[in-house]
């Protein structure tokens, strides 16, 4: 894992260098880059396994390259910003953020942060190909909802529906669990791992827009507990 590429996005070059200094003493390769314009051109030209990406940047701001990149492909993504607001959080992490690190931090925190993400990712792609390669079932329907796991496509009465990442992870489990009630913290683990440390309204703030995207989806509130994925009992 010491040979993954790492590109650090922040305007501010004293910030590129020295968290570009602490990961190149772990090995990785990285790259430093100033603006989001040129990032997204390294994504398609030669795009790195995981981004360090403020959230203030000139020109395309880090939400939006975010929002591009989670468009494409998985690979984890870190925000840092001077911004210490639940709403900036959870924003970064409905686009698609992995973690969100605010200024000033600790470089040794943020280096432990990463190696998490990507170590949690090399599992990830490591699940995916033996789903790939067995038995395990590749798709999910309840009723009008229909889930291709590996496609990462979402179906409701035949109509395909574009969730973000974290979007469909929070579905997929819900949707494997029908009718089980699920605590927030219970969905903050499998949606963000165990090592994010937000607020537990991420949770509601995706859920919000999972129903706005899907309406009629029978998500509902658990009082005092969480949220459930209401069914039937249709499943093939």
């Amino acid at each position: 894992m010491d040979n993954f590429f790492i590109a650090v996005v922040d305007d501010d070059i004293h910030i590129r260098n020295l968290v570009e200094a602490y990961l190149q003493k772990e090995n990785y390769r990285t790259i430093g880059l100033e603006n989001a314009e040129d990032a997204w051109e390294l994504w398609r030209s030669d795009p790195p396994d995981m981004w360090v990406l403020d959230l203030m940047l000139p020109g395309m701001d880090g939400y939006e390259l975010c929002r591009r990149i989670r468009k494409e492909a998985e690979v984890p993504i870190i925000m840092i910003s001077a911004r210490d607001n639940e709403v900036d959080k959870i924003l970064g992490l409905e686009l698609g953020s992995d973690d969100y690190l605010v200024k000033p931090f600790s470089p040794r925190e943020l280096v432990a942060r990463i190696k998490r993400q990507l170590q949690r990712w090399y599992r990830l792609k490591g699940s995916e190909e033996a789903i790939l390669n067995s038995d395990v079932k590749l798709q999910i329907h309840l009723g009008r909802l229909q889930l291709m796991l590996t496609e990462r496509r979402v179906f409701w009465s035949g109509e395909e529906t574009d969730l973000t990442l974290k979007e469909f992870d929070l579905l997929k489990s819900l949707a494997e669990n029908p009718n089980r009630a699920f605590t927030r913290d219970e969905l903050l683990t499998r949606v963000w791992g165990d090592d994010y440390y937000g607020s537990d309204r991420a949770v509601d703030h995706l859920i919000k827009r999972i129903r706005k995207k899907i309406d009629g989806l029978p998500i509902e509130a658990v009082w005092g507990h969480g949220y459930r994925l209401r069914t039937d009992g249709e499943e093939s």
